[in-house]
C-alpha cells in the first residue's frame, strides 16, 4: 500500500516543488542543463516535462550546472531592482523563473533533477533590455566549492567563464549582441534578489 504522504504524481518542477524552508540561505533548485550538454534545455511551462531550447551555440559550454530555483519568477520586482541599482531603463523582468548556477567538484550526469544550493552572489543580465538575473551557488555538502562563501571568493578563471557564457550564448555571427551584465553582486544581494522573485511569483500566482 502507498503511503499517503508520499505523492502520486510528479510535481511539476516550477510549481509544484517548493523553494525550500531556509530560503534564501539554502534553496532547492530544478537542474535543467549540465556542463557536457551540447544542447540547452529548459522546462516546459505548460507539462513541467523538459524540452529543447536550442542548440548551444558553436563553442560555449554552460560553466556549471544550470537550473532554476521553484517558485520564482523574474518580473516587476527584479527589474526594479535592476532599474534603481545599474541606473538603467529596464522595462521588465524576462519573465521566467530565477536562474542559478550551481558549482560543486561532482560530476552529475544530466538534469532533470533537485538539489540543495548555497548561494553566494550573482550577476544582473541585461537581456534585451529586461532583467534576467543569473544566481551564483555551490552544492550544499560539496567538500572543494563549500569554503566559497561569497562569488569574490571564487577563482578568477571561474568568474570568467560566468561572464563570457552569458554574454556570448545568444550570440549570432554579423548580429548584435544582446546581453550585458550590468553588475555582479555578492551573498547579501543574492538574498535579496531571490526575496524579489519570490513576491513576483506571489503576485504571478495571486492573478492566473
Amino acid at each position: 500500500m502507498i503511503n499517503s504522504r508520499f505523492s502520486k504524481n510528479k510535481a511539476h518542477p516550477w510549481h509544484g516543488i517548493t523553494v525550500g524552508d531556509d530560503a534564501p540561505e539554502t534553496v532547492t533548485v530544478f537542474i535543467e542543463i549540465v556542463p557536457r550538454d551540447t544542447v540547452k534545455y529548459e522546462v516546459d511551462k505548460q507539462t513541467g516535462y523538459l524540452k529543447i531550447d536550442r542548440p548551444q551555440q558553436y563553442s560555449n559550454v554552460v560553466p556549471a550546472n544550470y537550473g532554476f530555483i521553484p517558485q520564482t519568477y523574474c518580473a516587476e520586482n527584479i527589474a526594479a531592482m535592476a532599474r534603481t541599482k545599474s541606473g538603467r531603463s529596464i522595462e521588465k523582468g524576462d519573465g521566467d523563473p530565477l536562474d542559478i548556477l550551481v558549482l560543486s567538484e561532482h560530476h552529475i550526469p544530466r538534469g532533470d533533477i533537485i538539489l540543495k544550493a548555497t548561494p553566494i552572489g550573482g550577476f544582473c543580465l541585461i537581456d534585451g533590455g529586461e532583467a534576467d538575473d543569473k544566481i551564483i551557488a555551490v552544492l550544499k555538502g560539496d567538500k572543494v566549492f563549500e569554503q566559497y562563501r561569497e562569488i569574490s571568493q571564487l577563482p578568477k578563471g571561474i568568474l570568467e567563464r560566468f561572464e563570457h557564457y552569458f554574454l556570448t550564448y545568444k550570440s549570432l555571427p554579423d548580429e548584435p549582441n544582446i546581453c550585458e551584465i550590468a553588475y555582479s553582486y555578492g551573498r547579501a544581494e543574492a538574498y535579496e534578489v531571490i526575496r524579489a522573485a519570490q513576491r513576483d511569483y506571489e503576485v504571478l500566482t495571486s492573478i492566473s
